[in-house]
């Protein structure tokens, strides 16, 4: 049977009454499609249905329709049905194909200006259309950021989803490696003759009609060069409804906390924690809530992650000059009341932020350290003088992000005591825990999103002179809990004793107090 014979006989599977019929592969991918061997098909009146050589799955179907928030009709075929469907899209398999095959393109052609799995151009070389479907199946899986990493025989390709790497696929061949990363050069202007130094740059991209910035940064290794690409994907944090420390997952009291310290007429509020714990969007969310029209709020930031309305907000251009603390001196010549400061990365950037704090303005900013009390010991080793800091610092917000249970697949576990005694949560003993056993619905990890755990340090005057004093930190810390702080591993081991996440989850996240 023919090509076009095959794909009209799978189209003739699909209802009648709905014709005609194209098959998608927008929101259902191509690399999904042949995992589960399940083609999405659309009609023209824009319903859905699912096509598959196999009996009806309601797992899967429940899968797809909670990912796509519609309803959608099972259509049982054949194989071929379905190897017909999946031939209407096959650029992406192409061009895995032709660079398996050692096809090279000398030119890596012009940048993708709108990415899209259906829309991939033929004419377009086999690492283009590759990059292209890689970049378009990490933003449907809502990874973080995409690792290339070279290898003696290639390339593997992971993407950080939830905050755990994933293994994605594997290409052979250096020179496909090569290509791959000079691509990703070329999109970011970049210099493609450089691989002895490691380079960063950006590029924008389109899908579906919304804009996804990309943050990349080459870095040389043994065996050639690795590259990683950071997704801000604006879109996701829109999706989620209004931005507010309620859709974050804090807990009540924690919330409470934020939201005075947020509201203090002037002073600091600094959030920490690693890369990707959420610490912007925090700041964001408490900004959304206290942003009421009659206070002029700036930022500056690297990069703009989420517009807010109402709150000027500019972009770092390090190139151009414009670093965090040249950008904040002139935004205080702008008479705000509240500032964020995307992040402390310096000496300059701390002082000025500090003497903002003292001069009648409340400042927002991130800073890394490991815990709430570790922040003040990175403005000393910054040369900033211990007073002031105590005098601006109204209260450090520690947080990281823990991985809950998939709903669909969780199921009762008794860790045995030695376990327990392992991790020094003795006191659990006889506790009941829940644990993912894997399902579609979360790629069989077992752990579907994620949910905020934090330590709030609020500073009060006695606070301010133990730390002013330089007392010990087990004494700091002391008069911290006698306030009522709570820390990180308490509120992750709350997290696991309501079932929300696991034992494993609790050891990954936190370090035993």
């Amino acid at each position: 049977m023919s090509a076009a014979l095959a794909l009209s006989a799978a189209l003739g599977r699909l209802p009648s009454d709905e014709a005609p019929w194209g098959f998608s592969f927008e929101q259902w991918t191509q690399a999904e499609a042949q995992r589960w061997r399940a083609v999405l098909a659309v009609s023209a009146a824009g319903r859905l249905a699912l096509l598959a050589d196999r009996e009806h799955d309601a797992m899967l179907l429940q899968r797809i329709e909670a990912r796509l928030q519609r309803a959608l009709r099972w259509v049982s075929g054949t194989a071929e049905d379905v190897d017909a469907a999946l031939g209407a899209g096959e650029q992406d398999f192409r061009a895995l194909q032709d660079l398996g095959e050692g096809f090279a393109d000398g030119a890596v052609g012009e940048q993708a200006q709108e990415l899209s799995a259906l829309n991939l151009s033929e004419q377009a070389s086999p690492v283009v259309r590759l990059l292209d479907a890689t970049l378009y199946d990490a933003l449907q899986d809502g990874a973080s950021d995409i690792h290339f990493e070279t290898h003696l025989r290639g390339l593997k390709v992971r993407f950080r989803v939830d905050g755990v790497m994933l293994e994605i696929k594997n290409l052979d061949g250096t020179l496909a490696a090569e290509q791959l990363v000079s691509r990703l050069k070329v999109m970011a202007e970049l210099d493609i003759g450089e691989r002895r130094l490691p380079q960063d740059g950006r590029f924008k991209l389109r899908m579906q009609g919304r804009e996804i910035d990309f943050r990349l940064s080459i870095m040389p290794s043994v065996f050639g060069e690795d590259a990683v690409v950071r997704v801000l994907d604006r879109a996701q944090i829109q999706a989620q409804g209004s931005l507010t420390l309620d859709s974050l997952g804090f807990e009540p009291e924690a919330r409470l906390a934020i939201r005075a310290l947020a509201r203090q007429p002037h002073g600091m509020l600094l959030v920490t924690g690693p890369t990707g714990s959420g610490k912007t969007t925090t700041l964001y969310a408490a900004i959304s809530e206290v942003n009421t029209g009659q206070d002029k709020i700036i930022t500056i930031e690297d990069p703009v992650e989420y517009q807010l309305p109402g709150v000027v907000q500019i972009p770092v251009n390090e190139k151009k000059g414009l670093t965090f603390a040249r950008g904040l001196r002139s935004v205080l010549r702008h008479d705000p009341d509240r500032v964020m400061v995307g992040e402390i990365r310096d000496a300059e950037t701390a002082q000025i932020a500090v003497q903002a704090a003292l001069t009648g303005h409340l400042v927002f900013s991130t800073v890394h350290a490991n815990n709430a009390f570790d922040v003040v010991g990175r403005f000393m080793h910054m040369g900033l003088d211990l007073y002031n800091v105590v005098a601006a610092l109204n209260g450090v917000l520690a947080q990281r992000l823990m991985r809950i249970n998939c709903l669909h697949c969780r199921r009762p576990v008794s860790p045995s005591a030695a376990e327990l005694e392992a991790q020094d949560l003795q006191a659990l003993a006889g506790d009941s825990f829940m644990q993912g056993s894997g399902c579609t619905h979360c790629r069989g990890t077992g752990y579907k999103g994620r949910r905020a755990v934090s330590e709030l340090l609020c500073l009060d005057d006695e606070l301010r002179d133990l730390i002013a004093a330089r007392a010990p930190m087990s004494r700091i810390k002391e008069a911290a809990r006698e306030r009522g702080m709570r820390t990180l591993r308490e509120a992750a081991v709350a997290l696991v004793r309501r079932g929300e996440s696991t034992l494993e989850e609790l050891d990954r996240v936190t370090l035993a107090d």
